[in-house]
């Protein structure tokens, strides 16, 4: 992963800081911790940069959310229904299994994608080496 260092898909994907792409953005590593899934550090431990930039910051996430929802509701459908064959109702099932099972991935990945689109890569801010 470390060849995309330096893109906005490596602090997508990893849950890194946007900006120095070393510091954790959440408190847990771990997306399936209930207590723990959106528990985001203030600042970043690595450059000090602050998350949420005003009040209610990732509300916007919520749109975000949705279209990565939408993209995991078709990428089941398009595998159960047309290539596993099954039937719509067991098709619609499936989704709605899928949907609820992932719920903590695609709400971390709308955070992180949300953020990424205010938050550039800035190597000069990186205090300490990888």
């Amino acid at each position: 992963m470390n060849l995309f260092k330096g893109t906005k898909l490596y602090s997508i994907f990893t849950g890194s800081c946007p900006v120095c792409h070393s510091g954790a953005m959440y408190e847990s590593p771990k997306a399936y911790h209930p207590a723990k899934t959106l528990l985001m550090h203030e600042h970043c431990p690595n450059c000090g940069v602050k998350y949420k930039i005003e009040p209610s910051f990732f509300y916007g996430a919520m749109y975000v959310s949705y279209a990565v929802g939408v993209a995991f509701a078709v990428a089941t459908f398009i595998i159960s229904y047309f290539w596993l064959s099954l039937d719509r109702l067991q098709t619609f099932f499936a989704i709605a299994a899928v949907l609820v099972l992932s719920l903590p991935i695609i709400l971390r990945l709308s955070r992180n994608i949300w953020i990424n689109i205010f938050f550039n890569y800035d190597p000069t801010l990186v205090k300490k080496t990888d």
